[in-house]
């Protein structure tokens, strides 16, 4: 990536103020980009986006990605160049509970996105980050690919399998002669520092072991693919740039770990227990629910040939990364410094911020 790209761009990114968007936008600030985020007030208490410090830098509206006349009002004002769509209902298990408003907001949500970026030819670039769980689940030990089958089984993956079709038919309807480049990404399961999400396993460790207590773990021997939340980010970024200066790098793209990094959950659950220290453990409790997928992995050839990208940080580093921005937030020590030092150590100092 071209650092320099970014500097002075205008950027608009939805779901900014969940896990995911407030590392991206941390990622942009430092790197000298005008930010907007449009997305719902921050999922969880405490929450990353308040911790982060990020609000004072960019401009950050509060708005629901249902809401088509607020969210084109947005657009008017602030006539963005890239757009990087990660507004969603992102929970499983909240899915089952609330498939309408799941629905509502992964599909329409997509439709509303789409909707402005057709009525804005200042537009550039578009990207819809989905997820590793659109591919029809067959449970084979093999990564899936861009082009096997999109349905997913539960109405989170399911509703994502949807964005997609969306954003395809957009693509293939609307955009197919303008400047407006539009991508997909759907990247694996990510961990890293300020992840305070239910039903996700790392911030269960992390609640556990800064209470003393020991891990519940419902599934160990699920396998996925993990990775540190900077790692589909960046790629996100190398993504829309690399779009923006060339509408035929647009495409459909998985964003994963290499093959040693798809662990079971019990590995990811070891390692953490390992790095934490303090005599850390955690035991097997099955404690019911609906169905999720038990074996998926990711094949990330295409965006390996197309861009000659390759992950940074393994699965072990990645937990330790996480683990350190945990101690600096439990010591009440500075989020955003830490922040920018991760993205500084990720990119290898290149970035001045």
């Amino acid at each position: 990536m071209n650092w320099d790209f970014y500097r002075g761009k205008k950027v608009f990114v939805t779901g900014h103020t969940g896990f995911k968007g407030t590392w991206l936008c941390k990622i942009l600030l430092d790197a000298g980009a005008n930010v907007t985020g449009y997305s719902l007030k921050p999922p969880t208490q405490p929450n990353l986006f308040s911790l982060a410090s990020v609000e004072k830098q960019m401009q950050s509206v509060i708005g629901d990605i249902r809401d088509m006349d607020k969210l084109q009002q947005v657009f008017e004002e602030t006539n963005p160049e890239i757009i990087l769509h990660l507004a969603a209902q992102p929970i499983v298990r909240d899915s089952y509970r609330e498939p309408v408003y799941t629905y509502e907001t992964n599909v329409m949500g997509t439709v509303h996105m789409l909707e402005c970026v057709r009525k804005h030819p200042n537009v550039r670039s578009f990207l819809n980050v989905t997820t590793d769980k659109v591919y029809q689940n067959k449970e084979w030990v093999w990564g899936y690919r861009e082009n096997e089958p999109l349905d997913g089984f539960d109405p989170y993956s399911n509703s994502k399998s949807c964005s997609e079709l969306v954003t395809h038919s957009y693509k293939n309807s609307f955009f197919v002669e303008s400047c407006t480049a539009i991508s997909t990404a759907r990247a694996g399961n990510v961990i890293g520092g300020g992840d305070f999400a239910n039903d996700r396993i790392i911030p269960d460790c992390v609640r556990a072991a800064v209470k003393g207590e020991r891990i519940i773990v419902r599934n160990p021997h699920s396998t996925r693919p993990y990775q540190h939340v900077l790692e589909p980010l960046f790629a996100y970024l190398m993504i829309a740039q690399k779009q923006y200066e060339d509408a035929s790098f647009a495409g459909y793209y998985n964003v994963g770990p290499d093959e040693c990094d798809c662990v079971t959950t019990g590995t990811l659950v070891n390692l953490f227990c390992s790095t934490w220290g303090n005599g850390q453990a955690w035991e097997n409790r099955y404690v019911g629910g609906p169905h999720e997928a038990n074996f998926l992995k990711l094949d990330c050839s295409k965006l390996k040939a197309v861009f000659d990208w390759k992950p940074r940080w393994h699965i072990a580093q990645a937990i330790d990364k996480t683990v350190e921005w945990t101690r600096v937030w439990q010591d009440g020590g500075d989020i955003a410094a830490c922040m920018s030092r991760q993205i500084q150590e990720y990119i290898g100092g290149n970035l001045d911020v």
